[in-house]
Protein backbone atom coordinates (compact mmCIF):
# COMPACT_ATOMS: atom_id res chain seq x y z
CA UNK A 1 0.00 0.00 0.00
CA UNK A 2 1.16 3.12 -0.83
CA UNK A 3 2.03 5.55 2.03
CA UNK A 4 -0.31 8.30 0.88
CA UNK A 5 -2.76 6.08 1.49
CA UNK A 6 -1.94 5.03 4.59
CA UNK A 7 -1.89 8.33 5.47
CA UNK A 8 -5.21 9.14 4.17
CA UNK A 9 -6.75 6.48 5.99
CA UNK A 10 -5.45 7.88 9.31
CA UNK A 11 -6.45 11.34 8.60
CA UNK A 12 -10.03 9.83 7.57
CA UNK A 13 -10.14 7.70 10.81
CA UNK A 14 -9.31 10.73 13.05
CA UNK A 15 -12.10 12.92 11.77
CA UNK A 16 -14.90 10.16 12.05
CA UNK A 17 -13.37 10.02 16.02
CA UNK A 18 -13.60 13.82 16.44
CA UNK A 19 -16.61 13.81 14.92
CA UNK A 20 -17.91 11.17 17.01
CA UNK A 21 -16.36 12.97 20.32
CA UNK A 22 -18.28 16.16 19.56
CA UNK A 23 -21.51 13.87 19.16
CA UNK A 24 -21.18 12.42 22.42
CA UNK A 25 -20.30 15.58 24.11
CA UNK A 26 -23.31 17.63 22.90
CA UNK A 27 -25.34 14.88 23.38
CA UNK A 28 -24.06 14.98 27.11
CA UNK A 29 -24.67 18.41 27.10
CA UNK A 30 -28.26 17.74 25.74
CA UNK A 31 -29.34 14.84 28.43
CA UNK A 32 -27.90 17.44 31.15
CA UNK A 33 -30.47 20.11 30.19
CA UNK A 34 -33.61 17.63 30.74
CA UNK A 35 -33.62 17.48 33.93
CA UNK A 36 -36.55 15.14 35.08
CA UNK A 37 -36.48 16.94 39.04
CA UNK A 38 -38.77 19.57 37.82
CA UNK A 39 -37.39 22.41 40.36
CA UNK A 40 -38.23 25.48 38.37
CA UNK A 41 -41.41 24.46 36.79
CA UNK A 42 -43.72 27.50 37.78
CA UNK A 43 -47.60 26.46 38.12
CA UNK A 44 -50.46 28.64 39.37
CA UNK A 45 -52.11 28.23 42.83
CA UNK A 46 -55.32 27.47 43.37
CA UNK A 47 -57.04 30.03 44.73
CA UNK A 48 -60.89 30.90 46.21
CA UNK A 49 -62.10 33.72 46.16
CA UNK A 50 -63.13 35.47 49.49
CA UNK A 51 -63.55 38.79 47.85
CA UNK A 52 -62.41 41.63 45.64
CA UNK A 53 -64.27 44.93 46.40
CA UNK A 54 -63.84 48.44 47.41
CA UNK A 55 -64.02 50.06 50.90
CA UNK A 56 -65.90 53.45 51.01
CA UNK A 57 -65.08 54.58 54.43
CA UNK A 58 -63.09 57.56 53.02
CA UNK A 59 -60.09 55.55 54.61
CA UNK A 60 -61.68 55.40 58.30
CA UNK A 61 -61.18 51.60 58.50
CA UNK A 62 -57.42 52.59 59.32
CA UNK A 63 -56.25 50.16 56.59
CA UNK A 64 -53.35 51.53 54.68
CA UNK A 65 -52.11 50.47 50.52
CA UNK A 66 -50.23 47.29 52.20
CA UNK A 67 -50.22 43.36 51.91
CA UNK A 68 -51.20 40.59 54.23
CA UNK A 69 -50.61 37.19 55.13
CA UNK A 70 -52.89 35.82 57.35
CA UNK A 71 -52.46 32.46 59.17
CA UNK A 72 -54.48 32.27 62.34
CA UNK A 73 -57.62 33.21 62.98
CA UNK A 74 -57.29 36.36 65.37
CA UNK A 75 -55.50 38.26 62.91
CA UNK A 76 -58.49 37.16 60.72
CA UNK A 77 -60.52 38.82 63.27
CA UNK A 78 -58.76 42.02 63.56
CA UNK A 79 -59.25 42.26 59.90
CA UNK A 80 -62.48 41.63 59.71
CA UNK A 81 -63.39 43.92 62.65
CA UNK A 82 -61.64 46.87 60.56
CA UNK A 83 -62.90 46.01 57.84
CA UNK A 84 -66.39 46.61 59.35
CA UNK A 85 -65.84 49.89 61.01
CA UNK A 86 -67.59 51.34 58.47
CA UNK A 87 -69.40 49.25 56.12
CA UNK A 88 -70.86 45.28 56.78
CA UNK A 89 -68.11 44.52 54.23
CA UNK A 90 -67.91 41.09 54.90
CA UNK A 91 -71.04 40.54 54.85
CA UNK A 92 -70.60 40.27 50.74
CA UNK A 93 -67.58 37.38 51.64
CA UNK A 94 -68.17 34.21 49.87
CA UNK A 95 -66.63 32.84 53.89
CA UNK A 96 -65.91 34.26 56.95
CA UNK A 97 -64.89 31.14 58.60
CA UNK A 98 -61.42 30.03 57.77
CA UNK A 99 -60.02 26.37 58.78
CA UNK A 100 -56.24 27.93 59.55
CA UNK A 101 -54.88 24.41 60.03
CA UNK A 102 -55.68 23.50 55.93
CA UNK A 103 -55.65 27.64 54.92
CA UNK A 104 -54.11 31.14 54.82
CA UNK A 105 -55.26 34.46 53.89
CA UNK A 106 -54.07 36.61 51.12
CA UNK A 107 -55.28 39.85 51.58
CA UNK A 108 -54.27 43.20 49.11
CA UNK A 109 -55.36 46.69 49.76
CA UNK A 110 -54.84 49.37 47.35
CA UNK A 111 -54.79 53.02 48.68
CA UNK A 112 -57.70 55.47 49.03
CA UNK A 113 -58.84 56.63 45.40
CA UNK A 114 -60.45 60.08 44.83
CA UNK A 115 -62.74 58.87 42.42
CA UNK A 116 -64.47 54.69 41.60
CA UNK A 117 -63.91 52.05 38.89
CA UNK A 118 -60.07 51.19 40.50
CA UNK A 119 -59.75 47.55 41.47
CA UNK A 120 -56.74 44.77 41.70
CA UNK A 121 -55.90 41.86 40.22
CA UNK A 122 -54.06 39.22 41.89
CA UNK A 123 -52.40 35.68 40.31
CA UNK A 124 -50.58 33.43 42.17
CA UNK A 125 -47.71 31.07 40.85
CA UNK A 126 -45.30 28.95 42.76
CA UNK A 127 -42.13 27.32 41.64
CA UNK A 128 -40.28 24.78 44.09
CA UNK A 129 -38.75 27.88 46.00
CA UNK A 130 -41.81 30.40 46.25
CA UNK A 131 -45.31 31.61 45.83
CA UNK A 132 -45.39 34.29 43.66
CA UNK A 133 -48.22 36.97 43.94
CA UNK A 134 -48.60 39.01 40.72
CA UNK A 135 -50.47 41.99 41.66
CA UNK A 136 -51.99 44.23 38.82
CA UNK A 137 -53.60 47.35 39.57
CA UNK A 138 -56.22 48.38 37.21
CA UNK A 139 -57.30 51.93 36.85
CA UNK A 140 -60.92 52.84 35.43
CA UNK A 141 -61.76 54.23 32.04
CA UNK A 142 -62.75 57.73 31.30
CA UNK A 143 -66.29 57.89 33.25
CA UNK A 144 -65.57 56.45 36.95
CA UNK A 145 -68.16 57.50 39.69
CA UNK A 146 -66.75 60.28 42.03
CA UNK A 147 -67.07 58.73 45.08
CA UNK A 148 -63.71 57.47 47.29
CA UNK A 149 -62.47 54.23 47.00
CA UNK A 150 -60.11 51.98 48.69
CA UNK A 151 -59.73 48.76 46.21
CA UNK A 152 -58.94 45.42 47.83
CA UNK A 153 -58.56 41.74 46.96
CA UNK A 154 -58.80 38.38 49.03
CA UNK A 155 -58.26 34.83 48.10
CA UNK A 156 -57.40 31.55 50.17
CA UNK A 157 -54.84 29.33 49.75
CA UNK A 158 -54.38 25.81 50.85
CA UNK A 159 -51.70 26.54 53.76
CA UNK A 160 -47.04 25.97 52.59
CA UNK A 161 -44.47 26.38 53.80
CA UNK A 162 -43.31 28.28 50.88
CA UNK A 163 -42.67 32.19 51.09
CA UNK A 164 -44.70 35.01 49.53
CA UNK A 165 -43.40 37.13 47.44
CA UNK A 166 -45.67 39.79 46.34
CA UNK A 167 -44.63 41.69 42.88
CA UNK A 168 -46.62 44.55 41.11
CA UNK A 169 -47.18 44.54 38.16
CA UNK A 170 -47.81 47.51 35.68
CA UNK A 171 -51.89 49.13 35.56
CA UNK A 172 -53.98 48.09 32.76
CA UNK A 173 -57.41 49.56 31.98
CA UNK A 174 -60.32 46.89 32.45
Amino acid sequence: MPKTFLSFNIFKNKIIMKKNIIILLFSILVMSCNSDDNQFDIVDVETTLIAKDNLYGDGAEGIIEQNIVISDQSTWNDLLTKLNSINNVSDNFTETEIDFSEYRIIAVFDGVKETGGYSLELKLMSDSENIRVNITKLIPEENASSVITQPFHIVKIRKSDLPLIFELKPSLEE
